[in-house]
């Protein structure tokens, strides 16, 4: 064992020291951060300049209204967000209106037109023309323009009150509360539990990733210059891949501390919200667990790599499985306790990342909790063994990548 530490302290700080790490230390936080929250505040961020509008009534009975309910909407400046304009025009053929419509956006004089028209059996149907489909609040807008349009005018020919009207277009919005104790409210909403549950997934996925490519490039180094050989004359097999695992654990852990200090002063700022440390000690030990897990299956899998492409195909492979949870971020978020994610928090691959979500999701019973961390621990040691064996010979294995068969007689010595 004092081998191996001493492999794992030559091992962290070998790593440590390079440039590839202390870029990615500060990189990585900033691209997920950049990447969950920029999208977010980009979507939301209304324009800072009036669109101008058309609109194409080929039924000639909603243009005036219809203007009156999008120029409503109004920009930060107090401007309106929209400059409406009439494309009708009379003793025209339909088709060429719409010609006519769609050169001027094409042509830059409009942002984008609606054209009305009779659908089938007098039903009406509406379309927004422009030359991107990407401003989802613009359509939106123009959707409940039009549909508190036709609720105002069936309920005026039915002689409501227009100040009954009024009260039924205001709408109610249903908050969602996450229920912890009896009269204990949760903190945040969906956002913030989509928020704090991705950005720790991200971190797992893309520290595992660069950390078992950086020790497989590594060990492919070791072994074409033969510096292996000399490594395994000093040590054992065993204890070479235990110095490895502790050296890079210790490393990944070390870059858990300094995300977290940068997490903390993001909460300062704003950024971050504090709702994303509520479960820190569960989402961490799990980060741990699901980080060692997959270390140790790359330290011996990676192993028996001997070229660049090999490596290369190996952390390929080893990455999809990282990849695979985050298939079943949204139904884990939607139904916490569905047979699926119950199923997935107890296979060691997805087990890391779809508890970080279930903790963040819904309370999960002690029993549960304790049986997952069980499960990891027990699945640890089965990899630690296996991959010790697959280690042993597969770090002085040179030339082609050795067949299944040949794996399966290295596993029963």
């Amino acid at each position: 064992m004092r081998k191996a530490i001493t492999v794992a302290k030559w091992e962290f700080l070998e790593k440590i020291k390079s440039k590839a790490f202390i870029i990615s230390l500060f990189l990585t936080p900033a691209i997920i951060i950049l990447f969950s929250v920029l999208p977010t505040l980009l979507a939301t961020r209304d324009s800072d300049s009036t669109k101008a509008i058309g609109i194409l009534d080929l039924t000639q009975e909603y243009f005036y209204d219809l203007k009156n309910e999008i120029e409503t909407y109004k920009l930060n400046n107090n401007l309106p967000a929209y400059a409406i304009l009439n494309n009708y025009k009379s003793n025209t053929a339909a088709d060429s209106l719409i010609k006519i419509s769609d050169a001027m956006v094409i042509e830059n004089k409009l942002d984008g037109y609606l054209l009305i028209q009779k659908g089938i059996n007098d039903s009406l149907k509406i379309e927004f023309r422009s030359k991107s489909i990407g401003n989802f609040q613009d359509v939106a807008r123009f959707e409940e323009a039009f549909n508190n349009l036709r609720i105002k005018r069936k309920l005026l020919s039915e002689n409501v009150d227009p100040e009954i009207i009024e009260v039924i277009k205001q709408r109610t919005n249903v908050n969602q509360i996450k229920i912890e104790k009896p009269g204990e409210e949760g903190k945040g909403g969906f956002e913030m539990v989509f928020f704090s549950s991705i950005i720790f997934i991200l971190l797992l996925m893309m520290m595992i990733i660069y950390s078992g490519q950086m020790l497989v490039r590594s060990m492919l180094e070791e072994k074409s210059n033969r510096l292996i050989e000399i490594l395994i004359s000093s040590c054992t097999p065993q204890d070479l891949l235990f110095g490895k695992v502790f050296g890079l654990s210790a490393l990944g852990l070390t870059q858990v501390a300094v995300w977290l200090i940068i997490g903390i002063s993001l909460i300062g700022a704003a950024i971050v919200p504090m709702t994303s440390f509520d479960n820190i000690h569960l989402i961490l030990l799990y980060f741990i667990l699901g980080f060692v897990f997959y270390t140790t299956l790359f330290v011996g899998i990676g192993s028996v790599a001997s070229t660049e492409q090999e490596a290369q195909q190996i952390t390929s492979y080893l990455s999809l499985l990282l990849v695979l949870p985050s298939v079943f971020i949204i139904s884990t978020l939607q139904n916490p306790d569905s047979s699926l994610v119950k199923v997935l928090s107890y296979i060691p691959f997805t087990l890391p990342s779809v508890m970080i979500l279930r903790v963040n999701v819904s309370p999960i019973p002690i029993w549960e909790i304790l049986s997952t961390i069980l499960i990891m621990i027990f699945s640890i040691l089965i990899v630690i063994r296996i991959s010790g064996k697959i280690f042993r010979f597969g770090v002085l294995y040179y030339g082609k990548m050795p067949s299944m068969k040949e794996i399966k007689v290295w596993l029963k010595e």
